[in-house]
Formats: structure tokens, sequence, C-alpha cells
């Protein structure tokens, strides 16, 4: 077990594969292809149902792991690839849809190949990975409440003329959000590669 210390507080990073929240992460990875079907075969329905049980298991997992010490390597791993791969196959099935503009896509995927391009430099460094960072899952978050509404706003009903403007928000929100965490990233990295923060192993 490797041990740090974030502000005050130590906690372990454990080794262990089987505990609650790599369970829960594993449920999402698990549902993310019955997703990718539902959205494109225009059943939104079940493709809804579904982006709400990720939201809820991704808060669960990470609440649960903080709260009962289940904080493990493998789950540092498998929660970011959970969540990339929501976001990547919802806006994948959104513009095959012609629900979004391509732009978003574009700048949203900029972002992931920065972070990838930053990590892959670490790790010829020496170093692993970087803790998750809470503005990272804020951005997350909004683009996971976004999707959903975005998926709505296509209506012509009530429903969608109030999920159009409130999907926007999030999605604005989302992307402004997820790079600046890519700026946060970048700051900690150089950080550690001057030698301060620990080595971790969390993504």
């Amino acid at each position: 077990m490797d041990e740090q210390t974030v502000g005050e507080r130590e906690h372990v990073v454990s080794e262990r594969w089987v505990t609650i929240p790599n369970a829960l992460s594993v449920l999402r990875l698990l549902g993310m292809p019955v997703f990718l079907w539902a959205i494109l075969s225009e059943r939104d329905g079940l493709a809804l149902l579904l982006l709400l049980v990720s939201g809820v298991t991704d808060y669960l997992d990470g609440k649960i792991a903080r709260a009962f010490d289940m904080e493990s390597r493998l789950g540092g791993f498998l929660d970011p690839i959970a969540d990339r791969l929501y976001i990547l196959a919802t806006l994948f099935g959104l513009v095959w849809r012609e629900l979004i503009p391509v732009w978003l896509v574009v700048v949203l995927l900029a972002r992931e190949a920065v972070m990838v391009v930053m990590l892959a430099f670490l790790r010829t460094r020496g170093q692993l990975g970087l803790p998750v960072h809470f503005v990272g899952k804020a951005a997350t978050f909004n683009l996971l409440y976004a999707f959903p509404l975005l998926l709505l706003a296509h209506r012509d009903d009530w429903l969608g003329h109030v999920a159009r403007p409130v999907g926007w928000g999030f999605a604005w929100w989302g992307v402004a959000l997820y790079w600046l965490a890519a700026i946060l990233y970048a700051v900690h990295a150089r950080l550690v590669l001057r030698g301060g923060p620990p080595r971790v192993a969390t993504t």
C-alpha cells in the first residue's frame, strides 16, 4: 500500500481489486455499450436512464471510497476511464443524430488530446499519473447533466423548450471547467516535475 498526504489528512491508496467503488465503476463500464446502442437507435428513455445511473454510480463510488478508505489504484484508473467513455459515447451519439454541433466535439476532444500528451510526458519522467482534481470532476458532472438535457432539447414540446437553454448552460460550464482542469493539471504536473508533491498512481 502507498500512503499519501492531502493537506493534513493521511490516507491509504490500496492495491485491492474487489471493492464496492470498483464494482460500481465496472458496472458503469458494462453499461456503456448498451447506452451507445440506445442513443444511436433513438431509444431516448433507456439512454436517459443509463446516463442517470452512470451519474449516480459515479458520485457514489468516489463518496464510498473516501468515506470507507476504499481508494485503490484500480479505482483511480477505472473511474476516469468510465467518465471519458461515457462522454465520448454521448458526443458520438449526439453528433450522429445532429443534435449538437461538431465544434463542441472538437473542443472537448482537443482537451483530451492535451491530457493524453501531458500524461505520456509525465510517464517518461517516472510519474505514473496525477490525482483527480475536483474541478475535473465538476466538469464531468456538468457535461453529464448537459447531455441528457441536450438529448431532450430536440423535442417540440414544453420539455424541449426548457431543456434547451438549461442543457446548453451546463454544456458551456462543462467545457470551461474541462479546460480549466487541464490547466490546473499542467500546473500540478510542473510542480511534480520540480519535486513538489509526492508521486501518486491515480489519474
